[in-house]
């Protein structure tokens, strides 16, 4: 699999000769007179709109015709807002690897902010901001006032008790202590429930840190996520 990015900016002359490869299956390697076969499967990207580079004389029509075949459309993080708080745990720890430093932790109307924010620049935007706000912070969290600075007039304001509500999951461990006493189950049956509340009660008692969640129980993160997804809980 060959795996072309940004092919809106491949110039004129490279289009052709990107065409030709895709339809005879061949290339001539540099430095060589032989002809070699290819068996490849060609996947590109671009974040302009190729059917208006092909208008505008551009993109040549017979090659956007020959990758064009199935085309998937990738969300911008805006309309995924739900998946901001594993993209700033994954971004966090890749931060926290390349600086040698802990990885940082978002308060929870830190993490609200984000998620309330239209991100046109996308995930590379949202990951210069964290290592942006990594070099001002004193301390290992990071709050919403690190990151206003940060967001510039762009900024879009939130209500961090609404946005808590969607990325936060709800204090259920009360409720879990005074259920009633459950009727005699299979002993697989009994262990899967309470191993739900486990992941519960973990989830409320961190505020829905999952890092921290994880630590607490023991497990490793990828554990958690594995557990939660198993019992329903990932979206939550």
């Amino acid at each position: 699999t060959l795996f072309l990015d940004e092919i809106g900016d491949l110039p004129l002359p490279l289009q052709a000769k990107l065409l030709r490869v895709l339809q005879e299956q061949e290339v001539e390697p540099l430095g060589s007179n032989q002809v070699k076969a290819l068996n490849v499967r060609v996947i590109a990207a671009t974040h302009i709109d190729l059917e208006a580079k092909v208008a505008a004389g551009q993109f040549r029509d017979d090659l956007y015709y020959r990758l064009n075949v199935l085309a998937l459309r990738v969300p911008p993080l805006r309309e995924r807002a739900s998946d901001i708080p594993a993209v700033v745990e994954h971004l966090l720890d890749d931060i926290a690897n390349r600086s040698g430093q802990p990885p940082m932790e978002l308060s929870p109307e830190a993490l609200a902010l984000l998620c309330a924010q239209p991100w046109r620049g996308n995930v590379r935007e949202l990951g210069n901001l964290l290592e942006r706000a990594q070099l001002s912070a004193d301390g290992p969290q990071l709050q919403a006032a690190h990151l206003m600075p940060l967001l510039g007039d762009q900024a879009r304001p939130v209500d961090a008790s609404s946005h808590l509500a969607a990325v936060s999951p709800p204090a259920q461990a009360a409720a879990a202590a005074s259920l009633e006493e459950l009727p005699l189950q299979p002993l697989a049956q009994t262990l899967a429930q309470a191993e739900r509340r486990a992941l519960q009660s973990a989830l409320a008692a961190c505020k829905g840190n999952r890092r921290r969640a994880a630590m607490e129980l023991g497990i490793s993160r990828a554990s958690l996520y594995s557990k939660l997804q198993q019992h329903g809980l990932s979206q939550r």
